[in-house]
């Protein structure tokens, strides 16, 4: 019972730490299950044998301290050395092993655990830490952790690049390129008509050129992604992106460039008085729900960007109408917070920093792509549907209506 309430005492301490302390130590989650467990132990020698040196023993000295044996516990597949003290009964004339470190020898740790505790984010100095601290690493060594979480990625890898995405019914695709631990990643995001995010794919590359973006969106369609009945395809400025959803998709994409880019691309130009203008005049233009009082918003503050600074005004001229197709379809009210930028996918970006952000040694591509979908596959099941999502049967009859799509005919 002592036992039970030491253990029931570290999880409450450990609880009231801060999260930076609580990742440290789930980090290096063996050590302090080491520390765990000579606690234990010592906690039993105490109760039968008393404190050290102390000359008052419970149970009348019936037990007397007799140094220790090299031992160890089993976590999952981890063997982690500790030692296991002894006590002399002084009536049987014979030694025992304390009786919790047979119960402590049977303590397994799942491989949904495994993976979770890996791609928290820790680096691989994290593990080279753990390491300096007397417990085999699983960063850069070859033990069993570490060859655990590469099967178990590779596993990972290959459901998400094999999945068949025919078994979704998308209404958009959101597809950005950001910086990831020093590497240009392009993400594809797909959003369903029941307004689900899944992610569909990535490629590493140095830029957002039109053929590796071509390369991952017709790996798509391999996989049976579905796009005859119009897709929204929302991205920023990138002429790479552009070329490959033409080439790839052709009539039947709809592109909505990401208002928040071209904003923050026009107002680039300016001092940062006129920033500050300019960005709320953008801002409150592009929120008109009605396309032509948008559009006429957009075109004024052009004219007065051209007195001001021709490099600021032919950014905004640049593709305005593209900005403006959500617009175009009337649907600004009821779907804009979701559909007329890509912050969609900025979340998405932003949980992949926590993840994998601080992994500071990629040994190789593959390692890198067996962590990308790890990662990718977690997130998915924590993201939220998208902002009124039961209104995107509109988008879809209203796709397919600017793309010239003839409506199929009910068997």
């Amino acid at each position: 019972m002592k036992n039970k309430e030491n253990v029931a005492q570290n999880l409450d301490w450990y609880l009231k730490q801060s999260m930076e302390t609580q990742i440290s130590l789930f980090g290096n989650f063996l050590e302090v299950a080491k520390i765990l467990a000579n606690q234990m132990l010592e906690d039993e020698i105490k109760e039968k044998a008393g404190e050290r040196y102390d000359r008052e023993k419970p149970s009348s000295g019936r037990y007397s301290r007799w140094g220790s044996n090299p031992g160890s516990i089993r976590i999952g597949e981890e063997k982690v050395k500790i030692k296991v003290p002894r006590i002399h009964n002084n009536q049987s004339l014979t030694t025992e092993s304390p009786e919790s470190y047979q119960k402590l020898r049977s303590i397994e740790l799942p491989s949904e655990s495994l993976m979770k505790k890996i791609i928290l984010g820790l680096s691989q100095h994290d593990y080279q830490e753990v390491v300096k601290m007397g417990i085999e690493s699983f960063g850069l060594s070859q033990s069993t952790v570490s060859k655990a979480f590469i099967e178990e990625s590779s596993k990972a890898l290959e459901e998400f690049e094999k999945r068949d995405l025919g078994l979704y019914d998308f209404i958009a695709l959101v597809i950005d390129g950001k910086y990831l631990s020093k590497e240009n990643t392009v993400i594809a995001l797909g959003i369903t008509m029941n307004g689900e995010k899944i992610p569909l794919g990535f490629i590493q590359t140095t830029t957002e050129n039109s053929q590796a973006v071509k390369g991952l969106l017709k790996d798509l369609i391999k996989r049976n992604f579905k796009y005859s009945e119009g897709i929204l395809t929302i991205m920023d400025g990138s002429k790479g992106l552009r070329k490959a959803i033409d080439e790839t998709f052709g009539k039947y994409a709809l592109v909505q460039r990401c208002q928040w880019h071209k904003r923050e691309n026009v107002i680039s130009y300016l001092n940062q008085a006129q920033q500050d203008q300019y960005r709320g005049k953008l801002q409150r233009a592009y929120s008109e729900p009605d396309y032509e009082t948008a559009k006429s918003k957009l075109k004024e503050i052009e004219m007065e960007l051209m007195n001001i600074n021709r490099s600021a005004a032919k950014s905004l001229e640049e593709g305005l109408e593209e900005t403006l197709s959500l617009h175009r379809l009337g649907l600004v009210e009821q779907l804009g917070r979701s559909f007329t930028t890509t912050n969609l996918i900025e979340n998405l970006n932003s949980q992949l920093k926590k993840y994998i952000g601080r992994v500071k040694n990629w040994m190789n591509s593959d390692m890198r792509s067996r962590w990308m979908a790890t990662a990718l596959l977690q997130i998915e099941r924590r993201m939220r549907k998208v902002n009124n999502h039961k209104k995107l049967d509109l988008l879809r009859t209203a796709l397919k209506t600017e793309l010239k799509i003839k409506q199929r005919k009910a068997a």
